[in-house]
This record gives structure tokens, sequence and C-alpha cells, in this order.
């Protein structure tokens, strides 16, 4: 399977079978040779950066802002020929959205709060003096920001009048 066509597919679905795809696809470029709580720690990341709504609203959204995660900064062209980790990722994705489903007190979150990770051997990012949540295998993950869902505006929408 090409990136590209992966991304393609989720670009014409309807976004509640879009979104796990993008996960998917995301904790496999990211962390395919990682444990499951490595890969479980990478799908927080993006679904709680989707909740605070700075990224998108969607989880495709998320994880195709620009340079933000893998499938906007690998090659489209790649091949994802690892079928075994593929299903890894999948299930993955499928089992951190279920949970993310929870309230945010009921969650099993793997690193709290964290809304960045990287891989220190590979990148120096500016960011990465921020408060580290946890390393898990050769990701760190920190507490760059702290995110929270966007809150509702009071009063009446934009454009909207106030009965007289």
């Amino acid at each position: 399977m090409k990136l590209s066509f992966i991304l393609w597919l989720a670009s014409i679905l309807p976004q509640p079978a879009a979104d796990p795809l993008c996960l998917a696809t995301t904790v496999y470029l990211e962390s395919r040779d990682q444990t499951e709580l490595g890969q479980r720690a990478v799908a927080e990341v993006a679904l709680r950066r989707r909740d605070s709504g700075q990224w998108g609203e969607s989880v495709c959204e998320v994880v195709l802002a620009r340079k933000q995660f893998a499938p906007t900064i690998v090659n489209p062209g790649l091949r994802m020929r690892n079928l075994e980790a593929w299903q890894k990722a999948v299930d993955v994705a499928f089992q951190a959205q279920q949970d993310w489903t929870m309230p945010v007190g009921e969650r099993n979150e793997v690193v709290p709060g964290a809304s960045h990770f990287a891989a220190l051997d590979l990148a120096n990012p500016a960011w990465a003096t921020s408060p580290r949540v946890a390393t898990i295998g050769d990701h760190t993950f920190f507490r760059v920001q702290r995110l929270s869902p966007p809150v509702a505006a009071s009063g009446p929408a934009a454009g909207q009048r106030l009965a007289p």
C-alpha cells in the first residue's frame, strides 16, 4: 500500500471512517517499531490535539496539519509493506479512539497531558525543553502546552441578531 493511496482514501471516506484510517496511518508511520504502549501514546497525542481544536476538528485534519506528524513529512510514495505492523497500528488506533470516548477522568491515559513527542536521537525541536511526561521506546512525550477542548462562545452566534 502506498501512503498516497491511504491518504486519498481517507479524503473520500465519511469522517467517522476516515479518522481511524488517518490515526492508524500515523501510528504506523511514527511508531510501528515501538511497543503497543508507545503506539498508544502516539495516538493519544493526536486525539488530545483533535480535542483541543488547535490543529483541526478531526483526526485527519490534525495528523495532516503541516509538518506535525509523519503523514505530511514522509514521501507520499512510501510503500507501507509491513502488514503485521499495519494490523497492529489499526488495532491500536481503534482501541485508542474507543477509549477516548470515555469521560476524561475515566480514560486510561498513557501520557497524560502530552501535546507533543519526538525521537530525540533524530530531532531536537525547540520545544524539547518543555516538561517531559514520559519516554517510551525512542519517543519522548512533552507537555508543550496545556490542551483542553475549545470553549463554546457565549451569546449569539456571529451574524445573529438578538430579538428586540
